[in-house]
């Protein structure tokens, strides 16, 4: 029996690679002889460098940049394909984890990722594959800019202060200084996200409150990157606030379309051919995918969804399971093809505590669906 365990991260619980372990611990003492591949893998958010690491071999570097609460935070990079090719990933230095639990997307900045991206370009790379996911910022991309050298006024010339609220002040922008090098060097963003910028489908109507935003604050950050795109357009002559993707990590897809040549790729595309997930999954008997959530949104482009259907592209008989903290939608998710999905949080208790435990509960709800699996295998 060939077993496959492929999920993405349960945000904020445990990265991917926390999850396939913990669903290979329930399933090992049920199914001790069959054949594992754990392929944890990301979609672009926390973790993405990882998970290609799984598979690809790369060397890695570590920076002292800004946080998304401009704290000094400590973010990685990878270098792979003999020194052409840069991965990173926007919660590395911008992502939800940095926060200790104090969430504010009218003041986080993306800053860090910048700083990252310039220490990619002082690598002297030619390709930078940027992963879009997780961030806890809002801001537009435009700390990520302001790190690269573009300089943003307000109406009486004074500098903005970082944080996309202070967008809504914003009367000019200056690209004059901006790093050349973004020019000539090809960057790819990764993505499971295809909203706008802004917008009832953009980044802050829909992405802010997992941020922490208010009702109030949703409503002043989606003026202040109204506001942002509007600028661009007059004066750039980028239209973003309708492109797909922009509004991906708070913004970030929107400020390196409209100043960079960078391209858009669904992040899970891009994780499955590193990883080659097709080749090992090949005659495969059973599936076990997921992440946090399987909801009306998993049938988006999300992690699980990507794999389920690259496997049963090349073992059509696959039984797929999926397993989440938590479960909405199930119909959906059974016509999208999944056999049978699992929520592993176990009855009422509190958020933080979920979180906590989750790596346990994950290992628990595995184990009970190898028990029942075991009656029909």
């Amino acid at each position: 029996m060939k077993i496959i365990i492929a999920p993405d991260s349960f945000k904020e619980s445990m990265t991917a690679n926390e999850a396939a372990q913990a669903i290979y611990a329930g399933f090992k003492p049920i199914f001790p002889t069959a054949t594992y591949e754990l392929i944890p893998l990301a979609d672009g958010g926390e973790g993405f460098v990882d998970t290609i690491l799984n598979t690809v071999p790369g060397k890695i570097y570590s920076y002292q940049v800004m946080g998304p609460r401009k704290q000094t935070v400590t973010a990685k990079l990878a270098v792979i394909d003999a020194g052409k090719t840069a991965l990173l990933e926007t919660a590395a230095a911008s992502g939800l984890q940095l926060c200790n639990g104090i969430k504010d997307p009218l003041t986080a900045t993306s800053y860090g990722t910048g700083e990252l991206l310039k220490h990619a370009l002082d690598l002297g790379v030619e390709h930078i594959i940027l992963g879009l996911g997780g961030s806890a910022t809002n801001d537009g991309g435009a700390g990520l800019l302001q790190a690269l050298g573009a300089k943003f006024y307000d109406r009486f010339d004074y500098e903005l202060p970082l944080g996309g609220i202070h967008l809504q002040a914003l009367k000019k922008i200056d690209i004059s200084t901006l790093d050349p090098r973004l020019q000539t060097t090809k960057i790819t963003l990764a993505s499971d996200v295809a909203s706008p910028f802004i917008g009832p489908n953009g980044a802050s109507m829909v992405f802010s409150p997992q941020k922490g935003a208010s009702p109030e604050a949703v409503i002043q950050l989606e003026q202040a990157l109204t506001n942002f795109s509007q600028i661009i357009k007059a004066t750039y002559g980028q239209d973003i606030a309708t492109t797909p993707g922009a509004g991906a990590a708070g913004g970030i897809g929107g400020a390196l379309f409209a100043f960079t040549n960078a391209t858009l790729t669904p992040g899970v595309e891009l994780a499955i051919a590193l990883t080659d997930l097709k080749q090992k999954a090949t005659a495969s008997d059973i599936l076990l995918t997921g992440e946090g959530s399987l909801d009306s949104q998993t049938k988006l482009g999300k992690t699980p969804l990507g794999v389920l259907r690259a496997v049963r592209a090349v073992s059509p008989d696959c039984t797929v399971i999926g397993l989440a903290g938590k479960i909405e939608a199930v119909f959906e998710l059974h016509q999208l093809g999944f056999d049978a999905v699992f929520s592993c949080t176990p009855g009422i208790i509190d958020l933080d505590q979920t979180l906590k435990l989750g790596p346990k509960h994950l290992t628990q709800t595995a184990n009970e669906v190898a028990h029942l699996l075991q009656k029909f295998v």
